[in-house]
């Protein structure tokens, strides 16, 4: 039975009723409509809320392995920033997102599901970056705080 079916037979129902064998005829009123509720979204919804949030999860808070990051450019610093930003913001789990800096500097973020931590959205990450022909690795789980920024939570990183 589809949506407007449903919605239609209490109309009838209340339409049926108000007729008397009398022929005497009754107010019958229309069922009151339910209100919307808001729906707080999963991910922030302006622009501007978007990029403040990108500028602040930073590789440098633990996103990446401390000896990769010493040997990153500015440019493999902002790529991987956005990849790792990206991967957690709207990244399907299991589905790497790819990044490439400067010199051939190259990394991945895979992220897993969303979880719900203390009233946070959370998910685990690994970031891999590619230096020089070395591979850094970096696991753990980031929380998303209330104002949208990404933070690795201590101990898991």
């Amino acid at each position: 039975m589809n949506r407007s079916t449903l919605f239609a037979l209490p109309l009838l129902a209340l339409a049926l009723a108000g007729c008397s064998s009398t022929g005497t005829p009754r107010t019958v009123q229309a069922p009151v409509q339910a209100q919307p509720v808001a729906v707080q979204p999963l991910v922030p919804t302006s622009a501007q809320t978007v990029q403040t949030a990108r500028l602040t999860t930073s590789i440098a808070n633990g996103f990446v392995d401390p000896a990769a990051l010493s040997l990153m450019s500015a440019k493999d610093s902002t790529e991987a920033n956005s990849a790792q930003f990206y991967a957690l913001q709207f990244g399907r789990p299991g589905a790497p997102r790819q990044w490439a800096g400067d010199g051939g500097t190259t990394g991945s973020v895979a992220v897993g599901p969303y979880v719900r931590v203390n009233n946070l959205d959370c998910r685990d990450f690994t970031h891999t970056v590619k230096v020089n022909g070395t591979d850094y690795v970096r696991k753990g789980t980031a929380c998303r705080e209330q104002n949208g920024n990404w933070n690795v939570v201590q101990g898991a990183a």
